[in-house]
Parts: structure tokens; C-alpha cells; sequence
């Protein structure tokens, strides 16, 4: 029963998870609320807030699971993708406890986790299965063969799905992060009241670049059109009455069609591929019109739909963990050579 101590670092939350037997044990997050003043991640930053929170992360971790550091049989941490001076923090805490106890180290792939998510409750999907990824930095469609074998058939050509919502939520004039405050008033809102345009790319590939713009104009022109024109441009005064008086309206139709653009593409490659088992991960995965568009796809197709909990949706290191635990029984172990990369997974 191999006990496995993982590290999550690659953006601004520090987590440490403990895995026993593929049983998650326990899963420490700390948030940093210093980014929110910045409207966005400040990597320098980021790094700063893991090296104060990985120790008593850890130690949390442990405590809930009520084991000791020697007790651990592997390390493992995330090896990409993110912020490289985040993900240094991680790597180089779970390196030099594998170092002093003499442990093997495992690396794990931060988007390979957010799929294998879906492994950590007691009901599973069956292999093959297909997974939308959808986080601030990834929106991807992955054919999961087996928890080592993955393949990517389909991402945005552009934005992510996540970086839409708070992108849209910025010029809203929400604050950071706007994403969940967009689901927030989405769901006081008519989704139908305002159309905005489906982009039409070819195969399993999105694309969500169009889609802002044509919001942009839609909100410079107080809603009278997504085609910048002179003659309907607003003042800044005219466009914030515009927004204050429909904003719930605005975010129900605004969140609808990212909705709609991702799970058209998804149950596209789930039917030309004959797949029955459908998941979902990531932190976009969190949004809860998306998890009832996602539950209605199932039941409309007579598909086995299945979402991770809310702490296993954004990051977190009980993903990591999970992971690391196949690669366990695969045999699949790193050096102390190994190196934290910014991007990864294609």
C-alpha cells in the first residue's frame, strides 16, 4: 500500500496532497489573495507566496492524513506546465525530500492530472474515455486510453475558455478572478436575451479570440451591435448604465455560448469516436452552468457523465497525487536531474 506525498506549485495556489493505495488521504490548498489587486497572476509574486506556504501545506497535508514524512514511500510534484518560478518552488521542496529520505521521485504533467481527476472518486469512468479540459490556461479535448496514455485531439487555436470568461468579466468591470463572479450573476440572468456568434473551426480545435471581440464592440457600442461602428459608439458613461441595467443578461448569454461552443465540439468527438464515458476536469470545470450543460449532455445521449468534486477541479495537489500513483504501478519514476518546463503535454 504505497503511500505517495504530492506537491502542486504550478501557478498561485501551494498544495500537498497524501495518497495511500490510490486513496486520497488528504489535500492542503493555500490561495494567494495578493494577485487580486493586480488583476492577474504576478508570477514574481506567485514564487514569493510558495516558499512561505509549502511548509505548513505539507504539514497540514500530513497531519489530516496522520502520517509522517518517513512513513512516505514516493515524492512526486508537478513538472509542467506553468509559472516557472512557481513550479521551481515545488520541484526543488519534493526533490530534496526525496534526496534526504532516500525515496523515489515521481514528475507528473499539470494537465495529465486534471483528467486523472476524474479517477480519484469510488465511481470511475471506464477506459476509453473523453475528457474536456477546461482552466485559465487550457481548453482541451483528451482520449484517455489508460491513466498513462493520453492523447490530445482537440484545443483552442487561441484563448482558453477560462481566460474568455475573465477576460469578458474584465470589461464587464468585475474584478479578478471574473470567471465565477460571471456564473454568479448568470444564473439571476436570461442566457437568451443577447446572441453572440459560434466560431466555425474545423475539426476538435476552438477558438474563443472572435468571440471577445465581438463582445468588446457589443459593450463599446452599449449593445446596438459586435461590428465596431462609429456611429454607435458609446461614451464610457452611456456604456456603464448599458452594463449596470443588463449585466446579469449580459453574463447569462455570455457564458452560454462559451458553453455551448465547448460542448458542441465535445459531443461532436464523442460520437465519431463512439465513446460512452465523458469527463470533465479543470478549473473552468468548477462553473456551474458548465457542469449542468455537462450532465444534461449525458443524459441527452445516454452517455455515463462524470465531474471530479470542487476541490479537484481548480489545482490542486490531490490530482497530482493521483497521478503519480499509476505512474507508480507503471514503474515510471525520475531522476533528481529532473527539470520544471513552462509548457508540456502535446
Amino acid at each position: 500500500m504505497p503511500i505517495i506525498l504530492a506537491i502542486e506549485s504550478s501557478c498561485d495556489e501551494t498544495s500537498a496532497a497524501i495518497c495511500e493505495d490510490g486513496n486520497i488521504l488528504s489535500n492542503s490548498i493555500a490561495t494567494q489573495a495578493v494577485h487580486a489587486q493586480y488583476g492577474g497572476v504576478i508570477p514574481e509574486l506567485a514564487s514569493r507566496a510558495h516558499l512561505q506556504n509549502i511548509v505548513p501545506v505539507v504539514d497540514i497535508a500530513l497531519n489530516k492524513a496522520g502520517k509522517t514524512l518517513p512513513e512516505v514511500d514516493a515524492f512526486a510534484f508537478t513538472q509542467a506546465p506553468g509559472l516557472i518560478g512557481s513550479l521551481l518552488v515545488g520541484a526543488e521542496f519534493a526533490k530534496s525530500l526525496a534526496l534526504s529520505l532516500d525515496k523515489p521521485l515521481i514528475t507528473v504533467n499539470h494537465m495529465q492530472a486534471h483528467v486523472l481527476a476524474n479517477l480519484i472518486p469510488d465511481k470511475k469512468p471506464s477506459f476509453p474515455f473523453l475528457c474536456l479540459t477546461v482552466s485559465g490556461g487550457h481548453t482541451q479535448i483528451v482520449l484517455c486510453k489508460s491513466p498513462v496514455e493520453m492523447e490530445v485531439i482537440g484545443e483552442t487555436i487561441d484563448d482558453a475558455a477560462g481566460e474568455a470568461f475573465d477576460k469578458c468579466a474584465k470589461l464587464l468591470g468585475l474584478p479578478y478572478p471574473g470567471g465565477p463572479l460571471i456564473d454568479k450573476y448568470a444564473k439571476e440572468g436570461n442566457p437568451d436575451r443577447f446572441q453572440f456568434p459560434e466560431p466555425k473551426i474545423p475539426g476538435y480545435n476552438f477558438s474563443f479570440s472572435g468571440l471577445k471581440t465581438a463582445i468588446l464592440y457589443f459593450l463599446m457600442n452599449a449593445g446596438k451591435s459586435q461590428v465596431y461602428k462609429q456611429e454607435f459608439a458609446a461614451s464610457e458613461e452611456e456604456k456603464k448604465q448599458f452594463i449596470d441595467e443588463n449585466l446579469a443578461d449580459i453574463c447569462a448569454s455570455v457564458q452560454k455560448r462559451i458553453i455551448t461552443i465547448l460542448l458542441n465540439k465535445f459531443s461532436k468527438a464523442a460520437r465519431e469516436l463512439g465513446i460512452k464515458d465523458i469527463c470533465i476536469a479543470g478549473g473552468v470545470s468548477a462553473n456551474s452552468g458548465l457542469r449542468a450543460a455537462f450532465t444534461e449532455l449525458g443524459e441527452k445521449n445516454g452517455w455515463n457523465a462524470f465531474i471530479p468534486e470542487f476541490q479537484y477541479c481548480t489545482d490542486n495537489a490531490g490530482m497530482i497525487a493521483i497521478t503519480a500513483y499509476y505512474k507508480l504501478l507503471a514503474g515510471d519514476f525520475a531522476s533528481l536531474a529532473a527539470q520544471p518546463a513552462a509548457r508540456g503535454f502535446h
